[in-house]
């Protein structure tokens, strides 16, 4: 007598077999069938070959590429543009970061405008197609597309910038950023003049974009996502030039440790500005605090989040900015290097990506009119893209705070 563990194998062998004589049966073409439909006319001509995010110029997010900073007008009107910043000789460590914009393009060739709705920014719908009980209902999120709301988005490529002198390439970068906003906008019932988004290079460069968005749109408050104020005789970036560089001379007192010092110097930024996510060691206990303080920054620390938690941080910072113009500076090492490795001054003990990212969300509706992400070394990063990803979605975060944020020329005009 079989048992009933010898009927369940018999059983088996059955059952695969009926399983596999009903599976469909694959049919190759034959070959002459084949070579016809490639030899057809018609065929070859009604294939569509656009459209495919790994041909063509790697701009970012798969955008189109616009030749903003020529002598004649552009045709093409835009409201929003990506800028690459190729500049990494003013840093006072592992240089790198020219090679950023490169690294942040290719990094976001998985993103495409016609595909980003995004699920993790939209407002939560009740499923109304749940079968469960009303206490069980499922949420969703409702994904708005940035890309397709009033901006016309666009990447403007890099402008030339000299390695040989900093000089000389900052004031390079200085004029593109004022050819690129002084185009008219495409919509210009939603703002004065087209954003800028720079991808970097090193942090010296915000200086010249902070220069540029003064002369548009006034004074603006700082936000600057970071690990350092200052380390010990390396960076601080609102660090008096006669502490870094400037020792030696003008020229070595402009760098990626000074830029915001000399930004409050020049009457750029307002005294509504912030610190967020330091962590790195300062070199003098007391003189660097008070530089900080008179140059109007507030301190948020990377251990901070543990405490008040990732509401904490945003309620810390709506309240330094209140309803100033924003400028975001974020500098990837505000991430832990585990979550941004591909950088040239690591800090250990940051947040993650999720944190930031989160973060950033939570400062929908300031007023943002420039932004950044900058010192992204894809040399130190690894084979996943570790790094060049998490700056991909920080700038899709700083795009977005933009598309949510339009002002016309009366709202601009009345702050």
């Amino acid at each position: 007598m079989a048992s009933k563990y010898t009927s369940q194998f018999i059983a088996l062998p059955l059952i695969t077999c009926a399983a596999l004589c009903s599976c469909r049966e694959i049919v190759f073409p034959k070959p002459g069938a084949l070579q016809y439909a490639f030899q057809s006319s018609n065929s070859l001509e009604d294939i569509d070959v656009s459209g495919n995010k790994f041909n063509g110029l790697t701009t970012f997010a798969n955008l189109p590429y616009v030749d903003c900073f020529a002598n004649s007008d552009v045709e093409t009107k835009f409201d929003i543009a990506f800028l690459g910043a190729q500049f990494d000789t003013g840093v006072t460590a592992r240089p790198g970061a020219r090679f950023g914009p490169v690294g942040i393009r290719l990094g976001s060739r998985r993103v495409h405008p016609q595909f980003y709705f995004d699920v993790t920014t939209g407002e939560m719908n009740c499923s109304m197609k749940s079968p469960l009980p009303a206490a069980n209902l499922i949420f969703v999120a409702q994904g708005n597309n940035p890309f397709d709301e009033w901006a016309n988005i666009v990447d403007c490529g890099d402008p030339l910038l000299t390695f040989l002198d900093n000089t000389v390439a900052l004031k390079q970068l200085e004029k593109a950023h004022k050819v690129v906003a002084a185009r008219k906008p495409n919509a210009t019932s939603s703002t004065l003049a087209p954003r800028i988004i720079t991808l970097g290079g090193d942090h010296t460069t915000t200086l010249a974009a902070l220069r540029s968005t003064h002369k548009v749109w006034g004074k603006v408050a700082v936000v600057h996502f970071d690990s350092h104020i200052d380390a010990a005789n390396e960076k601080s970036d609102t660090w008096d030039p006669k502490v870094i560089g400037g020792g030696l001379s003008e020229y070595a007192g402009v760098n990626h440790g000074t830029f915001l010092h000399i930004a409050h110097e020049e009457g750029l930024i307002s005294n509504a500005s912030i610190h967020a996510g330091i962590r790195a060691p300062v070199s003098r206990p007391k003189g660097d605090r008070r530089n900080d303080l008179r140059c109007g920054f507030e301190v948020v620390r990377a251990g901070d989040l543990d405490r008040i938690g990732v509401q904490g941080i945003i309620n810390r910072i709506k309240d330094r900015v209140q309803d100033s113009r924003v400028y975001i500076s974020v500098d990837i090492d505000v991430l832990d290097p585990a979550y941004a490795p591909g950088t040239g001054t690591a800090e250990v003990g940051g947040w993650t990506t999720r944190e930031l990212l989160s973060i950033l969300e939570g400062l929908q509706g300031f007023q943002v009119i420039g932004a950044d992400v900058v010192e992204v070394s894809p040399a130190y990063d690894n084979a996943g893209e570790t790094t060049t990803l998490a700056a991909t979605e920080v700038a899709l975060r700083l795009m977005q705070l933009m598309v949510g944020s339009p002002m016309n020329s009366q709202e601009v005009t009345a702050n």
